[in-house]
């Protein structure tokens, strides 16, 4: 159940970057902001690692687990900088629901590429999700 609590606070902090973002984005390129927020979760995770010695299993990673953090990275990245145009010109308030979209796209490409079985209640939740999205960003 440990991985319920951490994912709850995943979303807490994630619902305030949005809010915290979309304050702070006034006026300010959305690059140079994704930029800024990037070296700040560069030094603030480098810290714990730091501070944890676990950068000491650096040397252990394979090549195959690197490349795909990287990869990883870099989409993190995209996501980063389209995710901060979008609040810049856009709503909070309908911008963070479609990105949620990840949510269900992350369930069905768990599916596709990790070959992770979907019952029939996965399904609906996906649907659900689809439906509950569109239905804040989209309704009027």
């Amino acid at each position: 159940m440990s991985w319920l609590i951490f994912a709850l606070l995943s979303a807490v902090f994630a619902a305030m970057t949005a809010i915290l973002a979309k304050i702070g984005i006034k006026g300010v390129d959305s690059n140079l902001a994704t930029a800024i927020r990037t070296v700040i979760i560069l030094l603030f995770a480098w810290g714990i690692v730091m501070v944890q010695g676990t950068w000491r299993q650096l040397g252990s990673i394979s090549q195959f687990s690197l490349l795909f953090l990287i990869l990883s990275g870099l989409a993190t990245g995209f996501s980063w900088l389209f995710y901060f145009r979008a609040l810049q010109i856009g709503n909070a308030s309908q911008v963070a629901p479609v990105d949620k979209l990840s949510l269900a796209i992350t369930v069905v490409l768990a599916m596709i590429i990790l070959h992770e079985k979907m019952n029939i209640s996965q399904i609906i939740g996906v649907v659900l999700m689809l439906a509950g999205t569109f239905l804040i960003a989209f309704g009027k």
